[in-house]
């Protein structure tokens, strides 16, 4: 069967998630000015300083607590970019993954690895019923012959089914199973064991009337149906047979109820003896009861024989050679044709599973590029807050370190803190356009469509091959084709 090995990697991989992780939706903390002011003492410290005159007049640089402002504010923003570096470092490779020319890349390919895994399965399908067909066409042939040299041409064979078989040799095992009863009942009156040595006599002379008589009428009897002048003579020795056999086991059997009743010793050279000088002189009623009865048991046992198959010797064989041959190709094709049609139902899912699978990583490369833009953006914004903290709270500090001062204060205190911004680089090399990935996916699924399209049609002509080997090997002398 079709495995559709690039297909099925395509399919597989498009479904597989691009990430494993989740978006937080407040990235950047802001920082509350008022608690980063009482936490590191401002207020307090500003005063202190400023009694000091601390910073001097004439300091060009930041003072202690100035610079743990700014330190605090700096490393905050520091620390959001580190997030924000992992972030763009997360959706480049989320964009990575969506591989979306790799895809493209495994569509074009598909396109023609999957037509031709569909066309060698069904290849390798007819492959195998042209070998069904020949021997179809061969038993087919073989029959014909069969029924034109034996004149059968308008007769279909009579096939016994397997049920119907065993209860004919159920029938056979019934009769043998009921003379050797009746007949033990009647030859226990003269035998020393009893009703045992009378089963045990009766089981032999039933075995052969009854099994005997069976495999005349299967193997020998039936031969007068045949055309052969030979095999029809053979067929009258073996009704002859019968019939000596059937008259003389029975009588033989009625003279030694008989005998055995009065006599001890040698009572098979005496029951031979009377079948010679009087084979009809029964002087009891039950010994004719037996004698009759077994004849009986005989003329079923014929008839089951007869009709255990078709009359005529080897038509039915022939003929169930034929129909086996017929009823395999039928199945065999049958079975190839729906494996196709599970090759393509299959092939087709994963194709609409491809198609769906591209539409939603166009939407998730949206979502992706636009989630990067938010959170650039939100790092913007939150260094203006940082910044914005930094003054507040350097103002505090000034504002009270002043009014505390004996002497002027130095100039930086005038000046205002301009915190330096991180610029953010982001790596663009694995963006698509909306536009640009749209079309190329339209494009995609055109493809993938025409690729259902020439499946469906490598399925309708493989059928259509098969059928053509009807063709090719007839098989109309029994039937229609098969």
């Amino acid at each position: 069967m079709a495995k559709f090995e690039s297909l099925t990697r395509l399919y597989d991989s498009l479904r597989e998630s691009s990430h494993d992780f989740r978006i937080t939706t407040d990235p950047f903390p802001p920082l509350d000015p008022e608690k980063l002011g009482k936490s590191m003492e401002i207020e307090r410290k500003a005063a202190e300083n400023g009694k000091a005159n601390i910073p001097a007049r004439n300091a060009r640089e930041l003072d202690e607590v100035e610079r743990a402002i700014v330190d605090r504010v700096e490393s905050q923003r520091d620390a959001a970019f580190q997030i924000l570096e992992d972030q763009l470092n997360t959706y480049a490779t989320r964009l990575r993954n969506l591989d979306f020319d790799g895809h493209f890349s495994q569509i074009e390919m598909t396109n023609h690895s999957s037509v031709e895994d569909f066309q060698a399965d069904v290849t390798k399908g007819r492959d195998e019923l042209f070998i069904r067909r020949k021997d179809l066409k061969a038993t087919d042939e073989e029959l014909e012959d069969f029924r034109k040299r034996n004149g059968l041409e308008k007769r279909i064979a009579r096939v016994r089914g397997s049920l119907e078989t065993w209860l004919k040799v159920l029938f056979v095992a019934l009769l043998l199973i009921v003379e050797t009863a009746v007949n033990g009942i009647y030859l226990a009156k003269g035998n020393d064991s009893g009703l045992v040595g009378g089963i045990g006599y009766a089981f032999g002379f039933a075995f052969v009337n009854v099994i005997g008589t069976f495999l005349l009428a299967l193997f020998g009897i039936r031969q007068l149906n045949r055309r052969s002048f030979t095999l029809k003579i053979i067929g009258f020795i073996s009704l002859l047979l019968w019939i000596a056999l059937a008259i003389a086991l029975n009588l033989a059997m009625a003279h030694y109820r008989e005998i055995s009743a009065t006599a001890v010793d040698n009572i098979g050279p005496l029951v031979r003896q009377r079948l010679v000088s009087d084979p009809l002189g029964l002087a009891d009623i039950d010994s004719f009861v037996l004698f009759a009865g077994g004849l009986l048991f005989s003329i079923a046992a014929l008839l089951d024989g007869l009709f255990m198959t078709d009359p005529y010797p080897g038509y039915a064989g022939t003929y169930q050679r034929y129909v086996n041959a017929r009823d395999d190709y039928a199945a065999e094709r049958e079975h190839r044709v729906e494996g196709l049609k599970d090759i393509r139902d299959d092939h087709n899912e994963k194709i609409d599973g491809i198609i769906q699978g591209l539409s939603k990583r166009r939407k998730e490369c949206a979502a992706i590029i636009d989630a990067r833009t938010r959170m650039t953006k939100l790092f913007g914004e939150h260094q203006t807050q940082l910044e914005s903290v930094g003054r507040k709270l350097l103002a505090i500090y000034r504002e009270e370190n002043r009014a505390a001062r004996t002497e002027e204060e130095p100039k930086h205190f005038k000046a205002q803190y301009k915190m330096e911004r991180r610029k953010v680089i982001i790596d663009t090399s694995d963006d698509w356009s909306d536009k640009d990935l749209s079309e190329r996916i339209q494009t995609a699924q055109a493809d993938l469509s025409a690729q259902m399209k020439r499946i469906s049609k490598a399925f309708e002509d493989a059928v259509t091959a098969y059928h053509e080997l009807d063709h090719i090997y007839p098989e109309t002398i029994n039937g229609s084709p098969a």
